[in-house]
């Protein structure tokens, strides 16, 4: 590969304000995913983590600025653009999304079924090989409702790389899981990002594990981007929201009330009659 081109981001965002309808949940983000980074997209609930998430991989326009992915101003990207872009994503859901009636083998050959045409040797090969990573290449037989929550999370995942994406979108995917599968599932996004190449974005509040593992840190909350830096210049900081979300404390600058938006005082005035 081209040095020039292996050192560009993969993902950009410049000046950037994202949000629904009349409502912006963030503005002024800039920010860079390099090819074999983990980046962790940081905040609250409701801060805009997933919004980050469904900007990039096209779900969503930017209400303003640009979002360039491999390249591309994804906002600008349709039909079959868009679908060659996100063939080169692969993402983890939270809730996992794995199909019910298929077994391990089924759920994490699904992608290479869709979009390939390899032989069926070449598809166990690749399935079992990335289950292999995942330590359940000897699940492979077994159904969905035969495993734990922690595993489905890492058939997930297995899924998810099967056709070795260059960026991988990974939507909370420490929520849930007991201690030991959070340590596993931690270390496997690390070293699959080490191993492929590719680069990796977790959308989470779970600080210790990303922290952990991620090469730089975005934290958004407030409707921006709070602070930014590795895990250990954060973890340095003085910054009041910076030391509020690491610390978990109940009193600081992160507001409890969801902001009041244009969209809601038209809905309260047409419920409550008020002209």
């Amino acid at each position: 590969m081209n040095s020039d081109l292996a050192s560009e981001p993969i993902v950009t965002f410049t000046d950037v304000a994202l949000g629904y309808g009349d409502f912006t949940v963030l503005q002024g983000i800039s920010l860079e995913v390099a090819r074999g980074q983990v980046v962790a997209m940081m905040g609250g609930s409701g801060s805009g983590k997933t919004t980050l998430l469904r900007a990039a991989t096209g779900q969503i326009a930017s209400q303003r600025g640009t979002i360039r992915v491999f390249g591309s101003d994804i906002g600008q990207a349709r039909g079959e653009k868009l679908r060659e872009l996100r063939q080169r994503m692969g993402v983890l859901f939270q809730q996992g999304a794995l199909f019910t009636d298929l077994n391990v083998f089924e759920n994490v050959a699904f992608p290479l079924r869709e979009h390939t045409r390899v032989s069926e040797g070449q598809i166990t090969e690749r399935v079992l090989d990335k289950l292999d990573a995942v330590g359940l290449r000897a699940a492979a037989h077994l159904k969905i409702s035969e495993i734990s929550g922690g595993m489905a999370r890492r058939v997930a995942l297995a899924r998810a790389i099967v056709l070795e994406p260059e960026l991988i979108l990974y939507d909370e995917p420490f929520a849930g899981l007991d201690p030991i599968s959070l340590g596993i599932t931690a270390q496997l996004i690390r070293n699959l990002t080490d191993r492929l190449k590719c680069a990796s974005i977790l959308i989470t509040h779970d600080v210790a594990e990303s922290f952990a593992i991620a090469d730089h840190v975005y934290m958004v909350g407030q409707g921006r981007l709070i602070a930014s830096g590795t895990p250990q210049s954060l973890s340095d900081s003085q910054d009041a929201y910076v030391r509020q979300f690491l610390d978990g404390a109940p009193d600081g600058p992160i507001a409890f009330n969801y902001p009041t938006s244009p969209a809601f005082t038209k809905w309260l005035d047409q419920h409550t009659g008020r002209s």
